[in-house]
């Protein structure tokens, strides 16, 4: 078997969606000497695959069966029918997430103190250093009745990203999910995920839909059992919907 099956069976083992042979010899014929090992040309085409854009021409074969969102699916009369399964799994990437547990003002406030440097958990503000990390700091306490005396800066950013409020526990998130031929449908948390949330889950990660997975009036239904995140992120993407995040909420919200 020649190294770039070698490399195709590896990724698909891992669940993740066979490349083209034309991109897998391009991808190998890049690769330095030394870097020619096979465990190592696996990992390397693991990220890149997973940083790839799922709608790149020549990524995938066009002859090949893609496991892309059923046609019945993306019809209008979806919309009509109570509830359907998807049949296959389905590998999809990350293109929008909205929080609707918040109000679009409670968005634009949450994305200004973090702005600022601050991220607000209970009733407590944690400071984020802004410019580089404070693990030397003491804040003996803090300017905030409930700080922590002696707790650094890293560790409180650290606890800050793995929050996203008060109600995280409770939150809904919609998110825009895309297949490798560019179609899209919403997905709906029916029950509570925590990797999904704004600084968790990135533009352009993909994620495994399941076979099994609840399709309720053309809306994906998740559950933790029917999604497993692959990883990875395309940067343009995610760089793009994070700078316009703000502006976007700012502009709804002053149209309610």
């Amino acid at each position: 078997m020649n190294q770039a099956l070698q490399i195709r069976s590896a990724l698909t083992s891992e669940q993740l969606p066979a490349p083209s042979q034309t991109w897998l010899q391009s991808f190998i014929s890049q690769q330095p000497p030394q870097q020619h090992s096979l465990p190592a040309l696996v990992a390397t085409a693991k990220a890149r695959l997973l940083a790839a854009d799922l709608t790149t021409p020549g990524l995938f074969d066009t002859s090949s069966q893609l496991p892309v969102f059923p046609r019945e699916l993306l019809e209008l009369s979806s919309a009509s029918v109570q509830e359907t399964r998807l049949s296959y799994d389905v590998i999809v990437q990350v293109v929008d997430l909205e929080n609707l547990s918040q109000s679009r003002w409670q968005q634009v406030q949450a994305l200004e103190a973090i702005e600022r440097g601050e991220q607000k958990r209970g009733r407590e503000i944690i400071r984020i250093p802004v410019n580089g990390d404070d693990d030397n700091e003491d804040d003996g306490g803090g300017d905030e009745a409930g700080n922590e005396s002696g707790r650094g800066g890293r560790s409180a950013a650290r606890a800050a990203a793995s929050s996203s409020g008060p109600s995280d526990a409770s939150s809904t998130h919609r998110l825009v999910l895309q297949d490798a031929t560019g179609q899209t449908l919403f997905a709906l948390e029916l029950t509570r995920i925590y990797r999904i949330g704004i600084g968790r889950l990135r533009m352009g990660e993909k994620l495994l839909l399941k076979k099994g997975t609840v399709v309720a009036r053309g809306t994906l239904l998740l559950e933790p059992a029917c999604v497993k995140f692959l990883g990875g992120q395309i940067e343009a993407m995610n760089k793009t919907w994070m700078d316009g995040r703000l502006a976007r909420l700012r502009a709804a919200a002053q149209a309610e």
